[in-house]
């Protein structure tokens, strides 16, 4: 697993919150696993804002419109 520096920990929360502006702050679950393939994509070492923010939207399109 990579180690994640301060400016990619930076880069995690900007795009989660840009990926999720959207949504109603009710969307604790789906807001918990765009978070989570974020993360996990930081952590395969796709550390870019462009990478994080490609895998949390893929994430959001991935889950069930009922949930957005």
């Amino acid at each position: 697993m990579t180690q994640l520096d301060s400016t990619v920990i930076s880069a995690l929360r900007t795009v989660l919150d840009d990926v999720c502006s959207h949504l109603p702050l009710s969307s604790v679950s789906l807001r918990t696993d765009i978070a989570s393939r974020i993360l996990q994509c930081a952590h395969g070492g796709e550390q870019t804002y462009d990478e994080l923010r490609e895998a949390g939207l893929q994430a959001l399109r991935a889950a069930p419109s009922q949930r957005r």
